[in-house]
Formats: C-alpha cells, sequence, structure tokens
C-alpha cells in the first residue's frame, strides 16, 4: 500500500487505486485482490495448529524458526487492517490495546487465584469465534462481526491474564517458553483485531 502519488503515477497502470489516496502496489494487488488474500487470511491459523501438533517432536531451534515464520506471515496477513481502517483509529487502538494487555499480564502474573479453570472455557470460546468467522466470511454479516468482536475482546482478555500464570508456570522449558511467547502473541493480535472492529474508524 502506497500513498504516494507520484510513486502511483510514475507506476502508470500497475497501481491499483483505493480511497482517500491510497494506492495498491503490485505485490498489494498480489496479496490482497486476488484468491491469494484467503492463504494469507488462513495461513497464521495453520501455523498454529502445526505448531500445536509438532511442538514436542521439534528441536527448540525448529520451533523458534516456526515462530518467527508465523510472525513474519501474521505480519503480513494483519497489514490489511490498513485498507479498511484510518491509520489514527489503527494507532489509538493499538496504544488502548497495549494498555489493557499490560494490565491484564500484570494480574495474571502476580495474581494468587488459580486461573487454571478458565482454560477449557477460554478455549471452546476461541473455538467458537473461528467457526463464526468462518461463517460469516460467507453470511457476512455486521450483527454477527459484532457479536463476535464483543466476545472476542473479553475471551482474550481473559486468556491474557490466564496464559501469562501458565507461561509463568512453564518459565523454565523452552518449548514452554516459545508455546506461551505465541499464544501471548495471538492473545495481543487478537483482542487488537476485535477492538479495531468495534471501535475503529473504516475508511
Amino acid at each position: 500500500v502506497t500513498s504516494d502519488p507520484a510513486l502511483a503515477a510514475n507506476a502508470g497502470g500497475r497501481i491499483m487505486a483505493l480511497h482517500r489516496g491510497m494506492y495498491l502496489t503490485p505485490l498489494g494487488q498480489t496479496l490482497f485482490a486476488t484468491p491469494l488474500m484467503y492463504v494469507l487470511i488462513f495461513a497464521p491459523l495453520a501455523f498454529v495448529f502445526f505448531l500445536a501438533w509438532r511442538v514436542q517432536t521439534m528441536s527448540v531451534g525448529a520451533a523458534q524458526i516456526a515462530f518467527w515464520l508465523f510472525a513474519a506471515v501474521m505480519g503480513a496477513s494483519l497489514s490489511s487492517i490498513f485498507l479498511r481502517y484510518t491509520a489514527q483509529s489503527i494507532t489509538q487502538v493499538f496504544f488502548v490495546t497495549a494498555a489493557a494487555f499490560g494490565a491484564l499480564s500484570l494480574y495474571g502474573y502476580t495474581t494468587k487465584k488459580d486461573l487454571s479453570g478458565w482454560g477449557s472455557f477460554l478455549i471452546m470460546g476461541v473455538f467458537g469465534i473461528i467457526i463464526a468467522a468462518i461463517v460469516n466470511i460467507f453470511l457476512q454479516s455486521s450483527a454477527l462481526q459484532f457479536a463476535i468482536s464483543a466476545i472476542g475482546v473479553l475471551v482474550f482478555a481473559g486468556l491474557t491474564a490466564y496464559d501469562t500464570q501458565s507461561m509463568n508456570d512453564a518459565a523454565a522449558m523452552s518449548k514452554g517458553a516459545i508455546m506461551g511467547a505465541l499464544s501471548l502473541y495471538l492473545d495481543f493480535i487478537n483482542m487488537f483485531t476485535s477492538l479495531l472492529s468495534l471501535f475503529g474508524s473504516r475508511e
């Protein structure tokens, strides 16, 4: 994505105009204006399942490489938010999410309360959100999207505290630490996108 009119003019027909002076570069068109978009959407989920199923049989080095590959794919997938929301609202929601994430992580790290009982309930909520999100790709229901986002904020807020406490317990295990980092990364990203869906200003 570019907002440089000179670049767009020099590129001729290879640049796709979007809105508010924004343009898609040829790479952006390939990623977001072709069926490859769906690969980009579901690739992070595939990485998560791959790591969850195979991490115990992988070396620590291989698990770390898989984690960084996942982070790169997630970054590419997440870049699509700049096509839908204003930069100002993205920035505002990011800092709100960061503050909430920090507070919830601190709670999970310092609380004496055992949060292990939350796990099954919250994981069921995650699977429910995933199924509803896939269904809504075809339904395109604004009401269902609102419900997914609202429930997502609550579920991933709870998971942030739960995963922080779990990661603290597994801190001595290298693979456990990698999976803990993956879980917290996903909690932050999903809480951020859910809040953005609820409060972000659309282009």
